[in-house]
């Protein structure tokens, strides 16, 4: 079944989609997403990985109940995602902190997404934890032609060091070529100035993957997305992705679109910390995304998937994501992070 008979038609009168001067015209949606999962581990203790918090008798006691309703609740927040606009939800996810395909696999499996028929990429990384990222797809909306992990060395000297891979998948999304890069940056343990050096590794060699896309196809539409770990405005995503907020300053430079720049920048944030927020979670894009006299699919808005179900009520962290836990205390919720999504339309 092709893609066009799965995409909600809307009008731009319903939405109030504007797309130049047209007062009503048909557009074809599409859904595409990221989540951090914040620990999603299965109950086996793995000796090759440092996760033994995560097994019955760990700190965390995690039980096989308490692994159900974490992925009934992570499986729950994924039916909601872009369902404003198309009622097939999210038809491409990033996803981050899985501990391996088998709680992907049982993820997928419940019966809040079983009817999609999603599929799965997942390559072990090398993190200590053994935590990887992902993706998950409708096969129905999205063929994958081709999938690698990148390497992200941040070693010094002799000393080597490891982090999660950026995850390269390409494909057909409704017959258009398009390349995901899902990305996990190195986290800001230590300090977040002292630590910038790893994600300014990670932001360039997810850049040099972009650009040899580009000397191939200079029209080639590729979307970064995951937790980097830093904000649309520091420097990995600004000086080393090249990733900026402005539609004006992209084709002088060759530069990457961030529409999260803009939800930054009016006070909004995907995971918070100290009470102040931060917006980790971005999906950027190239240029030839936003090109609105494409054929093809093109970005029509960005959003932080913040719903009050999501959102701790009372307590220390009021106002805070919901979290599974709280250090080792048992929340029963879903996520240290919001989740994020984009909208592609496309002229029909």
């Amino acid at each position: 079944m092709k893609l066009s008979h799965l995409l909600l038609i809307l009008t731009t009168t319903l939405f109030g989609i504007q797309i130049g001067n047209a007062q009503k015209e048909e557009v074809k949606v599409a859904a595409i997403g990221f989540y951090n999962l914040e620990n999603l581990f299965d109950t086996e203790d793995d000796p090759n990985i440092k996760d033994e918090e995560f097994t019955p008798d760990g700190s965390k006691a995690w039980t096989e109940d308490k692994y159900t309703e974490k992925l009934t609740n992570m499986a729950y927040v994924i039916s909601q995602m872009g369902k404003e606009l198309t009622p097939n939800g999210v038809s491409i996810l990033g996803i981050s902190e899985i501990e391996n395909r088998k709680v992907v696999e049982d993820l997928i499996k419940e019966p809040l997404l079983a009817d999609r028929g999603y599929e799965i990429i997942h390559y072990d990384s090398p993190d200590f934890r053994g935590i990887d990222v992902g993706l998950i797809y409708n096969p129905n909306h999205f063929e994958v032609t081709k999938s690698t992990p990148i390497a992200v060395d941040i070693s010094v000297g002799d000393n080597k060091r490891t982090t999660r891979d950026i995850l390269h998948v390409e494909g057909l999304f409704d017959g258009e070529p398009l390349h995901i890069l899902v990305n996990h940056w190195p986290s800001r343990r230590g300090g977040e100035k002292k630590s910038a050096w790893k994600r300014n590794k990670a932001a360039k060699m997810c850049r040099a993957v972009i650009d040899s896309l580009e000397t191939i196809d200079p029209g080639a539409k590729v979307i970064v997305m995951g937790d980097l770990n830093d904000d649309p405005t520091s420097e990995s995503v600004r000086s080393h992705l090249k990733a900026v907020g402005k539609k004006s300053d992209l084709r002088k430079n060759r530069f990457l679109f961030n529409p999260y720049e803009d939800i930054y920048r009016r006070g909004l944030g995907s995971n918070a910390y100290r009470d102040a927020w931060s917006l980790f979670d971005q999906i950027i894009m190239t240029e030839s995304l936003t090109n609105k006299n494409d054929k093809g699919y093109y970005f029509h808005k960005g959003q932080v998937f913040n719903k009050k179900f999501l959102i701790q009520r009372s307590g220390q962290y009021k106002g805070y994501p919901l979290r599974t836990f709280s250090f080792d205390k048992y929340q029963g919720g879903y996520s240290d992070h919001f989740p994020s999504f984009i909208y592609l339309i496309k002229k029909v």
